[in-house]
C-alpha cells in the first residue's frame, strides 16, 4: 500500500489545499512541518496523533520539522469560544524547554522556535512584509474567526493568523519546507500560509488536515474527567495511561489501532475480527493500550503497567510500592476512617457498602480484603499497623472496587 493510500485507510486525511500532495507524499523527500504552541510543559494524548502522522511520514522518507510557538505562544491561538488566558513568559520559557526535550527524545524531529525569527521584527515591518498580503475580509471568512466575531475577538488573537502565516513562509525560504501538517481546526491558519507564499513568491506551497480525533460523543480524545492523558510520565504514569486506553469505547477501538500504532493493516483487520466475535476478550483494547504505551514509555513503562494492572486485579498489593499502589488506585474514591473501628464501620464510611447489615453478607460470602487479606470476621477491628505507611488501608470490594482510606484522628 502506498503511503498517501494508507493515511487514508487509517482516517489521517480530511482537507488537502491541492490534489498533488497525494503523488508529493508518495514520492517522499519533501520537508514539511508541524506546529505547536507552547500550552503545557507536555504533549498530550490528543497530541500524539498528528505527531505520529510526521513519524509515518519521516519513515516514508519526508524530513519533519516540529515548530514551538515561542512566539505565537506568547498571543495564544484564538479558542472558539472565549479569549485564551496569556501566560506568563517565564512559563511559556519553561514549556518550550520541555516540549522541545520531549519530543527530541520520543521521535527525533528536528525542532525550531518561531521566537527566533519574530523577536526582532518591528510593527511597521510585520505590516509591510505580511500584513499587506492577507486581505481581512479573507480572514474575516475563516471559520474560527466568524465563531468569534458575535462575541468579540481582540486584535493580538485576530493577528495569530498573520504569524502562523509567516511561519511557513520563513521556513519555506529558510528550509525549503513546502508542506504543513496539522489538526483539521488550524485549517484556516495553514492555508493563509500557503496563500503568502503563493502571493509573496509566486510558488506553491502544500498542506493537509487530518481529523480531529475524539470519542463517539464528539468530546477531544485523551480526555479524563477534565484532566488530559499527559505524555509526560510524571504527570501520567504508564499504568493510568494503560487503564485510559484498555477503557475506550468499544465502538471507537478499531479507529484508535489505526491512527494511534503502527499495526498493519492486516493486523488490525484481525483485531477488528476479533473484537466483532470476542469482545469481551479486549483483545483489541490491549492491544491498543500495549502498542501506545511502549512506544510512548518503552518496554519498561508497559511492564509497569501490566504488573501494577495484574496485581491489583489478580495478585497481593503488598508485592506493589508505595509509589506504584498511589498510581493504581489513584482514581478510587477516598475516605477517612478511625482506627479502633470495626471493619463493617469502616465498610460503611467508606462508602463501600450502604448499610453494616451489606457489609456482613458480603464478609460472609468473602468479597471483603482489607489491604490484601480476606475479612472473615465481622468484629475485625481497623489498625494503622495493618495498613501501608501513611496511614494508608486499603479496602477491596469484590473483583475491581477499591477503595482508599486514611486513619483521622478522635
Amino acid at each position: 500500500m502506498k503511503l498517501f493510500d494508507e493515511l487514508k485507510w487509517r482516517g489521517l486525511i480530511k482537507d488537502m489545499t491541492s490534489p498533488e500532495i497525494e503523488d508529493k507524499i508518495n514520492e517522499g523527500g519533501l520537508t514539511f512541518y508541524i506546529g505547536t504552541d507552547p500550552t503545557g510543559d507536555s504533549l498530550h494524548l490528543g497530541h500524539l496523533s498528528s505527531f505520529l502522522i510526521s513519524k509515518r511520514l519521516k519513515d516514508g522518507g519526508h524530513h519533519p520539522i516540529l515548530l514551538i510557538g515561542g512566539a505565537t505562544g506568547r498571543i495564544g491561538d484564538p479558542k472558539p469560544t472565549a479569549e485564551r488566558e496569556m501566560k506568563s513568559i517565564e512559563e511559556v520559557e519553561h514549556n518550550i524547554e520541555c516540549l522541545k526535550a520531549q519530543v527530541e527524545k520520543l521521535f527525533g524531529f528536528e525542532v525550531v522556535n518561531n521566537y527566533d525569527w519574530t523577536k526582532d521584527l518591528t510593527l511597521i515591518d510585520f505590516l509591510r512584509e505580511y500584513g499587506k498580503y492577507i486581505n481581512v475580509n479573507y480572514m474575516l471568512d475563516k471559520d474560527i474567526i466568524k465563531r468569534r466575531l458575535d462575541t468579540g475577538i481582540t486584535f493580538a488573537e485576530f493577528t495569530y493568523m498573520l504569524l502562523q502565516a509567516m511561519d511557513f513562509y520563513h521556513l519555506y525560504t529558510s528550509k525549503n519546507c513546502v508542506m504543513q501538517v496539522a489538526g483539521s481546526d488550524q485549517w484556516g491558519n495553514i492555508t493563509a500560509g500557503v496563500d503568502l507564499i503563493r502571493k509573496k513568491l509566486n510558488k506553491e506551497a502544500y498542506a493537509f488536515t487530518m481529523p480531529l480525533v475524539t470519542d463517539k460523543s464528539g468530546n477531544k480524545f485523551g480526555k479524563s474527567e477534565g484532566n488530559a492523558i499527559w505524555l509526560d510520565g510524571d504527570k501520567t504514569s504508564p499504568y493510568a495511561m494503560y487503564q485510559y486506553l484498555l477503557n475506550v469505547e468499544d465502538e471507537m477501538v478499531i479507529d484508535y489501532l489505526k491512527i494511534f500504532t503502527f499495526l498493519s493493516k492486516e493486523e488490525i483487520e484481525a483485531l477488528a475480527k476479533d473484537h466483532a466475535e470476542n469482545p469481551h476478550l479486549r483483545n483489541a483494547h490491549k492491544a491498543l493500550a500495549r502498542e501506545v504505551v511502549t512506544f510512548v514509555h518503552g518496554e519498561k513503562g508497559l511492564e509497569d503497567a501490566l504488573r501494577i494492572t495484574d496485581t491489583l486485579f489478580k495478585g497481593d498489593i503488598r508485592d506493589l510500592s508505595l509509589r506504584e499502589l498511589r498510581e493504581g488506585l489513584k482514581s478510587a474514591p477516598k475516605a477517612k476512617i478511625e482506627e479502633g473501628m470495626d471493619i463493617c464501620d469502616a465498610l460503611v464510611s467508606a462508602k463501600a457498602c450502604h448499610s453494616k447489615r451489606e457489609a456482613r453478607d458480603l464478609i460472609k460470602g468473602g468479597s471483603i480484603y482489607a489491604n490484601g487479606n480476606k475479612v472473615t470476621d465481622f468484629t475485625l477491628q481497623v489498625k494503622k499497623e495493618d495498613g501501608f505507611a501513611d496511614d494508608l488501608y486499603i479496602i477491596k470490594k469484590g473483583k475491581k472496587h477499591w477503595f482508599v482510606c486514611y486513619f483521622e484522628e478522635v
